[in-house]
């Protein structure tokens, strides 16, 4: 047991690095990991063990990215109370789900946002929209300063969905709200990897108080939680200084071919249910 847990230190290491770098909290590659390993977990128990690595991992790349002054902390808040009532309803529904129902829809799902990510259209910096209900932002950085801004239903609107399926997934919503907050909001790249991170630690902290809750992340569940997030604290903060010497569409491709490696290995475990 002492090894596995140094074993699941180490891929949480892995985890946290490079989830911080692309915006995510781990969970898109260590819910597949989990299916693989422990195949006698139920859905909600993969998802709880998933959502508390993410909260740990989220809240250390959040305090290296608010050191660099790359997060939007208002549309973060913005965001993570509209997904709340999504992340509450989703930790509930993934009770009802079956195992092979589960794996097939969470590989559907990595398939479409790869596909959206890696379609080769550069997502860019549109001009500012205006009139009621868009929120304008200007963020001062040391390399200049940032003016974007987007309509605030649509973002909330994206929070909520972002919230339910992250919740039922047990992938935090970084995978879900990265590519949404750049290619349909049109946030620029750095500030949108930065702020999700901030958003995941209220949607997977509140997920996992849950879980806690109703008794289903205790026991080895929750050991191998702990021993996963002692790995993925740490590699969330060397994730975040790579990611600031990274350029946006490297971060794009790193994100986009995740999701579609993921997805395949899913699909062909869902599919022939093995």
């Amino acid at each position: 047991m002492e090894l596995e847990l140094v074993a699941l230190a180490v891929l949480g290491f892995g985890i946290g690095c490079y989830g911080t770098i692309i915006g995510l909290g781990g969970g898109f590659i260590l819910v597949p990991v989990l299916l693989v390993l422990f195949p006698e977990y139920e859905p909600e128990e993969v998802t709880s063990i998933s959502l508390a690595v993410v909260f740990a991992t989220a809240t250390s790349g959040s305090i290296a990215y608010g050191r660099q002054r790359r997060i939007d902390y208002l549309t973060g808040l913005i965001f993570a109370a509209s997904a709340a009532p999504g992340v509450v309803a989703g930790t509930f529904l993934v009770a009802f789900v079956p195992q092979r129902t589960f794996t097939l829809l969470f590989g559907v799902l990595l398939m479409l946002l790869a596909w959206i990510t890696l379609r080769g259209r550069r997502p860019g910096i549109r001009r500012p929209l205006s009139g009621p209900g868009v929120l304008r932002r200007t963020i001062a950085m040391p390399e200049g300063t940032y003016r974007f801004a987007y309509r605030l239903w649509q973002g909330m609107a994206i929070s909520l969905g972002v919230g339910l399926m992250s919740s039922m997934f047990g992938i935090g919503g970084g995978a879900i709200h990265v590519p949404a907050m750049i290619m349909m909001l049109h946030f620029p790249i750095q500030f949108a990897v930065a702020t999700s991170q901030f958003i995941l630690v209220f949607m997977s902290g509140g997920a996992s108080a849950i879980h806690l809750a109703n008794g289903t992340l205790e026991g080895d569940a929750l050991f191998r939680a702990l021993a996963v997030a002692s790995g993925t604290v740490p590699g969330a903060q060397v994730g975040a200084r790579l990611a600031a010497r990274l350029k946006g569409r490297t971060v794009l491709v790193l994100l986009g071919s995740a999701l579609a490696a993921l997805s395949i290995s899913l699909l062909v475990k869902g599919l022939l249910n093995v």
